[in-house]
């Protein structure tokens, strides 16, 4: 059994039994233990911004395993192990043999026997699975195809500095919502008794089976799930639209041209800003193909003639972004996460 831990922030003190847990997915979590790790969290940017160490974790080594790679998922873990005293060993997609030399159950017990956790960034979420399987040390999702754990955090910290709360909290999710940001927006909405709305045509909605889930969580915390293919009626007294980019890593580039077609409809501007009122946030993920700043942005205006995508700039830019309030949020809340199950 996982020892109890204590964490003294400003606000009290913090009761987790998160030691020596994995951080998979946040269907694994109660909402008291979300809330636990986004108090946490908050108490350690804190810490950071006033020039206070908390070295939770001295001495401590994390592997950090990159299939896919990240700016915002690598900076983070990397800045927050070494806040915490820990080193990290970062392994791109050619510098491991997991999955091609060696089975992801070898790689497991190897690294388990160097490092006190592991991350996995890359594809299915069976792989993150077995990894904690047989690892014997902790191991952290930092994005599979299915769950993105991690980002859903640095999400609803960001809310709660925005509004300070989560519950009863409108957001809505525009665009392709069958994969790891909508699937876990939808959880962590369900589990933190937030209105959640899927806005997008009928064959990009979340899993049937995944949103029978989310639905009977959502029965015991007061949240609601509704799923609209009409982008003005679903932002409609929105707290916050949230939207992604429309071709995932790993994604043949062929499939652009349905997507945009698909999906252009669902393009968050300055019309449906206007349409959910005055005080709506917008929120992404990041990257955003926001303007011509990238080289697939080029090649997509080349292509289709569009000079902004799943978000227009004036938008991305505008008063009402916090885009990169949520991406700094992103190295706060995953030292929160290391710290509650390695600290």
């Amino acid at each position: 059994m996982p020892r109890f831990s204590k964490y003294f922030t400003r606000k009290g003190i913090i009761d987790m039994n998160l030691k020596g847990r994995h951080f998979l997915k946040l269907l694994d979590f109660t909402p008291e233990e979300i809330g636990g790790l986004l108090d946490l969290a908050a108490d350690l940017k804190a810490k950071k911004k006033a020039g206070i160490p908390h070295r939770l974790c001295e001495g401590k080594n994390i592997a950090l395993i990159f299939e896919k790679t990240s700016t915002r998922t690598r900076c983070a873990f990397e800045v927050a192990a070494a806040d915490l005293g820990m080193h990290p060993v970062y392994l791109d997609p050619n510098g491991s043999q997991i999955g091609r030399k060696e089975s992801i159950a070898d790689t497991a017990h190897v690294l388990g026997r160097m490092f006190d956790g592991i991350e996995y960034r890359g594809f299915g979420q069976d792989i993150v699975e077995e990894l904690a399987k047989y690892a014997g040390v902790p191991v952290f999702n930092g994005l599979t195809n299915e769950f993105h754990p991690t980002q859903i955090l640095a999400d609803f910290l960001t809310v709660r500095e925005h509004f300070g709360s989560l519950a009863g909290q409108k957001l809505v999710y525009m665009g392709d919502a069958r994969y790891n940001m909508g699937n876990s927006l939808m959880v962590g909405a369900a589990k933190m008794g937030m209105d959640f709305v899927a806005c997008a045509p009928e064959k990009y909605f979340p899993s049937k089976a995944l949103r029978k889930t989310c639905a009977a969580i959502a029965g015991e915390t007061g949240a609601s799930l509704a799923f609209e293919t009409d982008p003005k009626t679903a932002v409609r007294g929105a707290d916050v639209i949230y939207t992604d980019v429309w071709v995932s890593m790993g994604e043949p580039s062929e499939i652009w041209e349905e997507r945009i077609r698909d999906l252009l409809p669902y393009q968050v501007n300055a019309k449906i800003m206007k349409a959910a009122g005055p005080g709506c946030r917008f929120m992404h993920c990041l990257p955003a193909f926001h303007d011509l700043g990238t080289e697939i942005g080029r090649e997509i205006h080349n292509r289709f003639g569009l000079s902004a995508l799943e978000v227009t700039d004036d938008v991305f830019s505008g008063p009402a972004s916090i885009v990169f309030d949520e991406a700094e949020n992103r190295m706060h809340t995953i030292k929160a996460v290391l710290a509650a199950s390695m600290g």
